[in-house]
Protein backbone atom coordinates (compact mmCIF):
# COMPACT_ATOMS: atom_id res chain seq x y z
CA UNK A 1 0.00 0.00 0.00
CA UNK A 2 1.50 3.28 -1.29
CA UNK A 3 0.64 6.29 1.19
CA UNK A 4 -0.55 9.77 -0.77
CA UNK A 5 1.38 12.42 0.83
CA UNK A 6 -1.91 14.39 -0.08
CA UNK A 7 -3.58 12.73 2.56
CA UNK A 8 -1.63 13.67 5.47
CA UNK A 9 0.08 17.22 4.71
CA UNK A 10 1.91 17.65 7.79
CA UNK A 11 2.59 14.12 9.09
CA UNK A 12 6.15 14.53 7.91
CA UNK A 13 6.74 17.52 9.45
CA UNK A 14 5.64 16.61 12.99
CA UNK A 15 7.57 13.71 13.15
CA UNK A 16 10.81 15.88 11.76
CA UNK A 17 9.80 17.77 14.58
CA UNK A 18 9.22 15.18 17.13
CA UNK A 19 12.43 13.41 16.14
CA UNK A 20 14.49 16.34 16.80
CA UNK A 21 13.12 17.27 19.93
CA UNK A 22 13.38 13.62 21.05
CA UNK A 23 17.10 13.97 19.67
CA UNK A 24 17.74 17.53 21.78
CA UNK A 25 16.35 15.71 24.75
CA UNK A 26 18.62 11.97 24.61
CA UNK A 27 20.86 13.30 26.94
CA UNK A 28 19.12 15.38 29.58
CA UNK A 29 17.86 14.47 32.63
CA UNK A 30 14.21 15.60 32.39
CA UNK A 31 12.61 13.65 35.20
CA UNK A 32 9.62 11.82 33.32
CA UNK A 33 9.03 8.69 31.38
CA UNK A 34 8.94 9.36 27.58
CA UNK A 35 6.52 7.13 25.20
CA UNK A 36 9.17 7.33 22.97
CA UNK A 37 12.12 6.23 25.67
CA UNK A 38 15.60 5.12 23.70
CA UNK A 39 14.88 1.87 22.93
CA UNK A 40 11.43 2.73 21.09
CA UNK A 41 12.72 1.88 17.52
CA UNK A 42 11.51 3.00 14.21
CA UNK A 43 7.98 3.77 14.87
CA UNK A 44 8.80 7.08 17.21
CA UNK A 45 11.59 9.03 15.52
CA UNK A 46 12.96 7.47 12.24
CA UNK A 47 11.55 7.75 8.95
CA UNK A 48 11.67 5.57 6.63
CA UNK A 49 11.17 5.95 2.52
CA UNK A 50 10.48 3.75 -0.13
CA UNK A 51 10.81 4.42 -3.99
CA UNK A 52 9.39 2.58 -6.26
CA UNK A 53 10.39 3.02 -10.02
CA UNK A 54 10.50 0.79 -13.34
CA UNK A 55 14.25 0.06 -12.65
CA UNK A 56 14.92 0.22 -9.11
CA UNK A 57 13.13 -0.30 -5.72
CA UNK A 58 14.74 2.16 -3.22
CA UNK A 59 14.75 2.35 -0.04
CA UNK A 60 16.11 5.10 2.35
CA UNK A 61 16.19 5.11 6.24
CA UNK A 62 16.89 7.52 9.57
CA UNK A 63 19.57 5.88 11.47
CA UNK A 64 20.62 8.91 13.60
CA UNK A 65 23.66 7.69 15.74
CA UNK A 66 24.32 4.22 14.23
CA UNK A 67 27.73 3.50 12.76
CA UNK A 68 27.89 1.64 9.91
CA UNK A 69 29.37 -1.84 11.50
CA UNK A 70 26.20 -1.71 13.65
CA UNK A 71 23.82 -2.23 11.13
CA UNK A 72 22.54 -5.72 9.40
CA UNK A 73 20.12 -6.53 6.42
CA UNK A 74 18.53 -8.84 5.56
CA UNK A 75 16.11 -9.20 2.27
CA UNK A 76 13.68 -12.42 1.42
CA UNK A 77 12.45 -10.67 -1.69
CA UNK A 78 9.25 -9.23 -0.36
CA UNK A 79 10.83 -7.96 3.10
CA UNK A 80 13.54 -5.74 3.95
CA UNK A 81 14.87 -6.58 7.26
CA UNK A 82 16.86 -3.33 9.15
CA UNK A 83 19.14 -4.10 12.37
CA UNK A 84 20.62 -1.55 13.74
CA UNK A 85 21.97 -0.33 17.57
CA UNK A 86 23.27 2.79 18.89
CA UNK A 87 24.83 4.02 22.76
CA UNK A 88 21.02 5.09 23.20
CA UNK A 89 18.51 2.99 20.62
CA UNK A 90 17.37 -0.19 19.30
CA UNK A 91 16.16 -0.48 15.82
CA UNK A 92 14.55 -3.32 14.54
CA UNK A 93 12.26 -2.76 11.57
CA UNK A 94 10.34 -4.80 8.78
CA UNK A 95 10.12 -3.11 5.68
CA UNK A 96 7.07 -4.04 2.83
CA UNK A 97 8.49 -3.85 -0.33
CA UNK A 98 5.94 -2.98 -3.33
CA UNK A 99 6.77 -5.90 -5.63
CA UNK A 100 9.30 -8.46 -5.27
CA UNK A 101 12.61 -7.83 -6.21
CA UNK A 102 15.85 -9.65 -6.74
CA UNK A 103 17.71 -9.46 -3.28
CA UNK A 104 20.68 -10.76 -4.70
CA UNK A 105 21.47 -7.20 -6.57
CA UNK A 106 20.64 -5.38 -3.09
CA UNK A 107 23.58 -2.53 -3.02
CA UNK A 108 23.86 -0.56 0.19
CA UNK A 109 25.32 2.70 1.42
CA UNK A 110 25.53 4.62 4.79
CA UNK A 111 26.32 8.19 4.92
CA UNK A 112 25.67 10.42 7.79
CA UNK A 113 23.06 8.45 9.60
CA UNK A 114 20.80 7.51 6.22
CA UNK A 115 20.56 4.20 4.92
CA UNK A 116 20.10 3.74 1.62
CA UNK A 117 19.18 -0.20 -0.07
CA UNK A 118 18.63 -0.47 -3.92
CA UNK A 119 17.09 -3.23 -5.66
CA UNK A 120 16.51 -4.80 -9.09
CA UNK A 121 13.04 -5.99 -9.72
CA UNK A 122 13.01 -9.38 -9.45
CA UNK A 123 11.87 -10.79 -12.82
CA UNK A 124 8.27 -11.82 -14.12
CA UNK A 125 8.27 -15.64 -14.02
CA UNK A 126 7.61 -17.46 -16.56
CA UNK A 127 4.90 -19.18 -18.40
CA UNK A 128 4.88 -22.81 -18.13
CA UNK A 129 3.78 -24.82 -20.75
CA UNK A 130 1.30 -27.70 -20.08
CA UNK A 131 1.28 -30.66 -22.39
Amino acid sequence: MRRDDRDEPFDDLFREIERMMNEMMSGADVGFNSATSADSGFGSDTHVDIHDTDEEVRVIADLPGVEKENIELECDGKTLTISAQSQHRQYDERVSLPRRVNEHTASATYNNGVLEVVFEPAEQSSGISLE
